[in-house]
Order: structure tokens, then C-alpha cells, then sequence
């Protein structure tokens, strides 16, 4: 994907059938966190608070990822485990077949803030 520079772009070059699943990621994520500004950030788009990133998602060939605090992932680490979803240090992946839960993402979004001191 080449650079780009704001969600709505950012969406519409994703592959097709991850679409629909980003456009309500970001809704979901921009509901949980109002007061935080969209911005593209590591060639991904983020939600970010004064100067940190709160939350980021992004697209690949195969799948999905939600990028947040790594304290976030750690306290959420079960929940991510039993939805059958794979974690990083520092994200989710999911996929069109197994997307990730919203209640799940508002959760993270809301320790990934509050592991961020926001």
C-alpha cells in the first residue's frame, strides 16, 4: 500500500474484503475514544491523545491487526486467547472470518489509554 494520508484513503486501498471490517474498527474505536484525533502514523491509521497513539489498526494480504499499549495486551490477554485470536506484545490480528469482538476492542482501547497515562 503506498503512503497515505488519512483513514477514509487508507480504507478504500485496503484489500476489498477487509474493508467493511475497518470502516467499523475505526467507528468503533473513534466512539470509544471521542476526544481523540485520527491520524496516520507508521504508515497506519491511529487515534492519538496530545502525543500518543492510543490506538492503531492497519491491513495486510491475509488479515488484520489492532495495535494498542502493550499493557493493554497483557491485561487483555486471556479475553484475546479465548475470542481464538492471535496477540503480539503490542497487537491483535483477526481476520473477515473471525473478526475482533467490539466489546473486546472498546475494552483494549480503553486500557491501552489508561496503560498511556491518558
Amino acid at each position: 500500500m503506498k503512503t497515505m494520508t488519512d483513514h477514509d484513503t487508507y480504507i478504500a486501498a485496503a484489500p476489498e474484503q477487509f474493508r467493511l471490517l475497518l470502516a467499523q474498527l475505526r467507528a468503533q474505536l473513534a466512539s470509544t475514544l471521542p476526544d481523540a484525533e485520527e491520524v496516520i502514523e507508521y504508515k497506519m491509521p491511529g487515534f492519538r491523545i496530545g502525543k500518543s497513539i492510543i490506538a492503531g489498526y492497519a491491513a495486510f494480504t491475509k488479515q488484520c491487526g489492532l495495535y494498542l499499549s502493550p499493557g493493554a495486551i497483557a491485561a487483555h490477554a486471556d479475553e484475546i486467547s479465548a475470542t481464538g485470536l492471535k496477540a503480539s506484545k503490542t497487537g491483535v490480528t483477526f481476520s473477515a472470518r473471525k473478526p475482533i469482538p467490539d466489546d473486546l476492542v472498546e475494552r483494549l482501547a480503553l486500557a491501552s489509554r489508561k496503560d498511556l497515562g491518558l
